[in-house]
């Protein structure tokens, strides 16, 4: 091998590296049996605080959601654990048929015509609908409206995405807690697209079919946010003249896995399938006529010529694509509607009894869905640190960190996995601060 590069020996081939750093001696404790080993990193796992050691009311973006056990029985079939992407069809039709029931799914939850094989994640999908809409205007239009109430990391995704490529992004800076109302006054002819949260970061539900009407009366797509568990209850964003739905799916199946990995949906209309970036699974026939699945659609640079593709996505987590398959698959429409109800009557219930608190006050009365606001007597740090400490509590999320009119102010979020008596217990922990 030396040879064959050239090199006379392995200390000419590391010559480069500092002397001191070339060879270090590396200090390691005595080697573990099996058994000892499973110890150790036990012990080291029991060291983690997670959603399963207590009441947790953290959203914000990632949610503890329940997964039945079928998901995790499928996903760990070796068929589905150890495939990579689908190149060749005739081996890879157990794969190819799941993504193609995850995008018709999709499809079915969003109110949209196409839906992709997913992206790594909600803010990778709601950047690359920012790129789709530039591209389907022909790299003619640059502006892009997002709302303040779009999660604030995805708007920091998208602008760190789309940065070189010349686009003004306005909406989102400044502005009062009013909604998405007064967005409309930046749509002008240059804009090719106006973002949108549904429900919002602040949990909040909105109409949005005027802001529907005013973006396509300027030529403008509308791209809408959702969060799939609410499309149970809530009209589809398609019903309303979404042109894109992209957003965050780990909440069907995949777990809160300490941040990732996750799931990026991602559906729109027919017109923009080849703007669109990622892949599409259809369905065909074979040489005999059989029922057959293989990729329709990849304009990556990969498969065609760079100059035409509109993305330069590879890999995603497929096997979390499966993960929402299979749940979706499990719990079908019913179970999607009562998981969704679940959460919002709880979450109804929880800022009831919290709004009765002195101290504690309601922001406002906009509807909302699993998620809502409470104004504080005291720093959100001080409150959750409290909660954590003497009640082993997980509490709501400080959204003085992204929106400073919103000092003292808690996100809270409420699923169906807070059964009454850990929302009774949060409530008797919050008299406790107030007092």
């Amino acid at each position: 091998m030396l040879a064959a590069i050239g090199v006379r020996s392995i200390e000419e081939l590391f010559e480069d590296v500092p002397v001191h750093a070339r060879f270090p001696s590396l200090n390691l404790p005595r080697a573990l049996s099996e058994m000892e080993a499973r110890w150790e990193l036990e012990t080291l796992a029991g060291a983690n605080l997670t959603t399963a050691d207590g009441p947790c009311f953290l959203g914000a973006g990632a949610y503890r959601h329940f997964a039945p056990a079928v998901v995790d029985a499928v996903l760990r079939r070796g068929e589905f654990y150890t495939s990579y992407t689908p190149y060749q069809p005739e081996i890879s039709q157990g794969t190819l048929q799941a993504i193609f029931e995850y995008q018709t799914m999709i499809c079915a939850l969003t109110g949209m015509e196409v839906s992709n094989a997913s992206h790594y994640d909600g803010a990778t999908a709601t950047a690359e609908a920012v790129i789709t809409a530039v591209n389907a205007h022909r790299l003619k239009r640059r502006k892009i409206v997002i709302s303040p109430w779009v999660h604030p990391e995805y708007r920091a995704v998208a602008r760190t995405y789309t940065q070189g490529m010349g686009l003004t992004i306005v909406g989102d800076d400044g502005g009062d807690n009013s909604g998405s109302a007064g967005l409309t006054g930046f749509l002008d002819q240059e804009t090719a697209c106006l973002i949108v949260q549904y429900p919002d970061f602040l949990g909040r539900i909105e109409d949005l079919r005027d802001l529907a009407e005013e973006s396509h009366a300027v030529g403008a797509l509308l791209i809408v946010v959702a969060d799939p568990i609410a499309m149970g209850i809530l009209k589809p964003p398609g019903e309303f003249g979404a042109d894109i739905v992209a957003g965050e799916g780990q909440g069907m199946g995949a777990g809160l896995n300490f941040g990732g990995p996750y799931l990026g949906f991602f559906a729109t209309r027919k017109k923009y399938v080849r703007k669109m970036a990622g892949r599409i699974v259809g369905q065909t026939v074979d040489a005999e006529g059989n029922r057959g699945f293989v990729l329709t659609l990849s304009t990556r640079e990969q498969h065609i010529r760079r100059e035409k593709a509109t993305s330069n996505i590879c890999t995603n987590q497929g096997l979390v694509a499966l993960a929402a398959a299979v749940y979706m698959a499990a719990l079908g429409k019913c179970g999607m509607r009562q998981v969704a109800e679940l959460c919002y009557h709880k979450a109804h219930y929880a800022q009831r009894r919290i709004a009765e608190i002195n101290g504690f006050s309601v922001v406002d009365d906009t509807p909302f869905f699993k998620e809502f606001v409470i104004r504080c007597p005291r720093p959100v740090k001080e409150i959750n640190d409290y909660l954590l400490d003497e009640w082993g509590i997980i509490g709501g999320y400080d959204l003085g960190q992204d929106y400073p009119d919103l000092k003292n102010q808690m996100l809270l979020c409420v699923t169906e996995m807070n059964p009454k008596g850990e929302i009774d217990a949060l409530v008797e922990a919050l008299e406790e601060v107030a007092s």
